[in-house]
């Protein structure tokens, strides 16, 4: 992959819409849904459909969906919670009573109802323009004809495949992803006919087919057949839910995402903290990231802190009250940021454990100035594994972030929503009425890090939002499902004299390749106020991914 040291990353620019994506054919039927005059929600959707396509590794209509939503004419942000629910057949008490001490990754067990495209139809209901056709047709036509198989799907099934054993709800997987029991070769042509069925079926029925309909039969039944508790009365039941977007003003820069069961407060609550702490002096920031390893080494101890009170607070609204304005309060920032050493890295923080991630993040902006943050997810590359060949829906693993001890949090109940590492964003300038940027990043646990080294990088150092996006990721996660924080993670070429300094703190770097594998993220700016006021867009897809920006 590209070293962002070695070749500087650029935004492309436009001035009636964009479309940032991890795949490009997504971004591609993205930007054709602007220019045929849709609304960004349109184009999101379409694709988001895409990407369920070409990028199955990343996200699917089995999977869970986080939007925040700018509606220009309204002038207001909202969001809107496509995540899902445990279904009803399922308790920590019944797992526990046959011998589980945690959640499985893969397998029935860890799929929630998926909450992705009853969220398409509640988001399309209130702002779509033109029809689920039009929408979907995209995704349709490359499932049905096909696409090219490239590099990173190719690993990812294979990857897959490695992983999931021999149980029998194994075989719908390697029937629809390894059908000639062999790898794909870059470049050979995938169709999936019956993934293209079911996606027809929502084009011409209805989204809410899904969970209402025939086709909610037809899930059902695979999902029972995989050995599931899942009824079409657990579809039948499941609903998006419409909410106030969180929002934190870092050094005068309004930074909004989605409250709990998202990971997004935890975003905040860093930002919180090192808001009451001054980059040092004469450091900077580059292609390389920050010139001094002082500034790193705080949000990384930061993170720490904040891993302890993810676990100790991130659940499901709707089960637990969850102290939102405490975790975001001044009192509460000014107490970790207490806690931080700045001249040593804490050797045992508290332990905590690793949510299941495996997301794809895209952005749109339309001609009117209407901006979509959506992140989108089924989590674990392919999730559970688990694929029907009937209706071609792989389904997503988020039930694995779930705990099985009673007293816990986020412990699995009947209804429930897990706690979630997905946080789509969206930044204001001070004063600003609308978005300046539409931001977010694939990454599991590292996905609030990720989004503050963005934001940092931008309103710190002054950055630009190609720069901003390509630097090297710097990040802290547990060292092993239930461990201390320790692991510190480092892509790309750093300025001269951080990595030393680094360790010099205290920090054990472990080095990945500039791959992803410290998340995909891309931002849309809307340059003098985008295009509702006649200014322009300019858009970055992460370098590290597949994807390209789309412009017009």
């Amino acid at each position: 992959m590209r070293n962002p040291a070695l070749v500087p990353a650029r935004a492309i620019r436009g001035a009636r819409g964009a479309v940032v994506a991890p795949h490009h054919l997504a971004s591609a039927a993205g930007l054709a849904v602007l220019a045929a005059g849709g609304h960004a929600v349109d184009a999101a959707i379409a694709t988001n459909a895409v990407l369920g396509v070409v990028m199955p590794n990343g996200c699917g209509i089995g999977g869970d969906a986080f939007w925040l939503v700018w509606d220009e004419a309204a002038g207001e942000q909202v969001a809107l919670n496509g995540s899902g629910r445990a279904p009803a057949g399922i308790s920590a008490s019944a797992l526990r009573a046959a011998g589980l001490t945690r959640m499985p990754l893969r397998g029935p067990l860890p799929i929630t109802i998926p909450g992705a495209v009853r969220s398409w139809s509640d988001a399309h209901r209130r702002w779509g323009r033109l029809s689920r056709s039009a929408v979907l047709a995209a995704a349709i036509e490359h499932a049905d004809a096909g696409f090219p198989a490239w590099d990173g799907l190719v690993e990812a099934v294979e990857g897959t495949n490695a992983s999931i054993g021999t149980e029998p709800w194994t075989a719908g997987f390697r029937q629809v992803w390894r059908p000639n029991g062999q790898p794909w070769r870059p470049g050979e042509v995938i169709r999936l006919p019956a993934l293209a069925g079911t996606l027809r079926t929502l084009a011409d029925r209805g989204f809410d087919e899904y969970y209402d309909g025939d086709l909610a039969d037809r899930i059902a039944a695979g999902l029972a057949k995989a050995g599931g508790t899942h009824t079409a009365a657990d579809l039948h039941a499941h609903h998006s839910d419409w909410t106030t977007p969180l929002a934190t003003t870092y050094r005068g820069v309004r930074v909004t995402t989605h409250p709990p069961n998202s990971s997004g407060v935890l975003a905040l609550e860093i930002l919180n903290v090192l808001a009451q702490m001054e980059p040092p002096p004469g450091a900077s920031f580059d292609g390389r990231g920050w010139s001094n390893p002082a500034w790193p080494h705080l949000w990384l101890e930061a993170a720490k802190l904040v891993y302890a009170d993810r676990d100790a607070h991130l659940a499901d609204p709707a089960f637990r009250d969850i102290a939102v304005d405490w975790l975001l309060s001044a009192e509460h920032a000014r107490e970790l940021a207490g806690r931080l050493d700045p001249g040593r890295a804490d050797p045992s923080p508290t332990p905590v454990r690793t949510l299941v991630g495996g997301t794809i993040y895209l952005a749109v902006v339309d001609a009117q100035g209407n901006a979509v943050s959506l992140i989108q997810s089924n989590a674990a590359g392919f999730g559970s594994g688990v694929v029907d060949p009937v209706t071609g829906i792989h389904y997503q693993d988020r039930g694995a972030s779930f705990s099985l001890e009673a007293a816990h949090p986020n412990v699995l109940e009947p209804g429930r929503r897990t706690a979630h590492t997905l946080l789509p964003g969206m930044l204001f300038r001070e004063g600003g009425v609308r978005p300046w940027i539409v931001a977010g990043s694939m990454g599991g646990d590292i996905q609030p890090q990720i989004h503050v080294q963005l934001v940092s990088a931008l309103v710190d150092g002054g950055a630009d939002i190609a720069t901003a996006v390509a630097a090297p990721r710097i990040t802290v996660e547990p060292d092993g499902w239930l461990a201390p924080p320790t692991r510190v993670l480092v892509d790309g070429e750093l300025a001269d004299g951080v990595e030393a300094g680094l360790r010099a703190l205290g920090h054990g770097i472990n080095r990945i390749g500039f791959d992803g594998g410290l998340g995909h993220e891309h931002a849309i700016e809307l340059v003098d106020g985008g295009p509702a006021v006649g200014g322009t867009l300019a858009a970055i897809a992460d370098p590290r991914s597949a994807g390209l920006a789309a412009v017009r």
